[in-house]
């Protein structure tokens, strides 16, 4: 059987037609992995939205710190669901910074995301130690087997699984039923023990009332105009951690989340109030096995 005979969600083509979730968000970035039809999205985004470059920059410094202070905890093996463009600082260059020795596997099921970090992974990258496939999340047991192909990851080992900025886009099955608490279930089954599950995710629960409508807005445009999205509460989002035990300080607004790590190097990003960056994010540890 071909992979697309026994995968239910094979690899997307490019589609230039409709923005992309990942080409937009690379545009927010500053990124160039992008077409004129995603930054048209994007400026009309941004012209609604003001806060919103600042929202993804400040969630991009999220990710900066958490692998900073796994790899301070001792991780050393990263793979990152729907890791998107590389842009503004990737997962294993921040974790080289601590750690040479860590490995990292990317993934994505947009083309353009896969086929850019193919590129820097040749030019910056350890084959022995990076890797970067197209793989569809709603798939975890697929994903997870094309993750062991690598042979970058060592699934006897703890790994830190990362969804960043990924879950709050919808889902759907092949009947068109969102299946992203089913699939994060499986996820937490397939991580070894001592593992980490890392997320932020966007939300309009506890936010002020005008970035509340200005994400209402959003939600309009993207459910439109490229994949719906859903702003979830946070409590639905603490949820995907099943019974993982989030590490101090819990679950928080991006900014907020362990500022000591972030690089000398890191732009400064700064909301009025810590609610104003819309994305609650935390990271869980799966408790060894009894």
């Amino acid at each position: 059987m071909t992979d697309t005979e026994d995968d239910p969600f094979p690899p997307q083509g490019v589609d230039l037609d409709r923005p992309s979730v990942a080409r937009v968000y690379d545009w927010y970035l500053g990124g160039t992995a992008n077409w004129a039809i995603d930054r048209e999205f994007g400026e009309r985004a941004v012209s609604m939205f003001p806060l919103l470059r600042p929202i993804a920059m400040s969630n991009r410094l999220f990710l900066h710190r958490m692998v900073r202070h796994l790899v301070r905890l001792g991780v050393r093996q990263f793979v990152d669901i729907g890791a998107g463009v590389p842009t503004m600082g990737n997962t294993h260059q921040v974790a080289d910074e601590v750690a040479p020795d860590s490995r990292v596997v990317y993934i994505d099921n947009e083309p353009v995301a896969v086929a850019h970090s193919q590129v820097l992974l040749e030019e910056n990258g350890d084959p022995d130690r990076h890797a970067v496939i197209n793989a569809d999340l709603r798939n975890p047991d697929r994903l997870w087997q094309r993750v062991i192909e690598t042979g970058v990851i060592d699934t006897e080992q703890p790994i830190a699984l990362m969804f960043i900025a990924v879950l709050h886009v919808l889902q759907f099955d092949a009947d068109g039923v969102d299946i992203t608490h089913r699939a994060m279930a499986r996820y937490r089954e397939l991580l070894p023990a001592g593992s980490y599950l890392a997320i932020s995710h966007g939300t309009a629960d506890g936010v002020p009332d005008d970035i509340a409508e200005q994400l209402a807005e959003l939600k309009r445009m993207y459910d439109t105009s490229s994949s719906p999205v859903l702003w979830r509460p946070r409590d639905e989002i603490r949820k995907y951690f099943g019974d993982f035990e989030l590490l101090p300080p819990g679950m928080s607004w991006s900014q907020s989340w362990h500022p000591e790590e972030t690089g000398p190097n890191s732009p400064v990003i700064e909301f009025d109030q810590a609610n104003q960056a819309v994305i609650w994010g935390g990271v869980g540890r799966k408790p060894p096995t009894r």
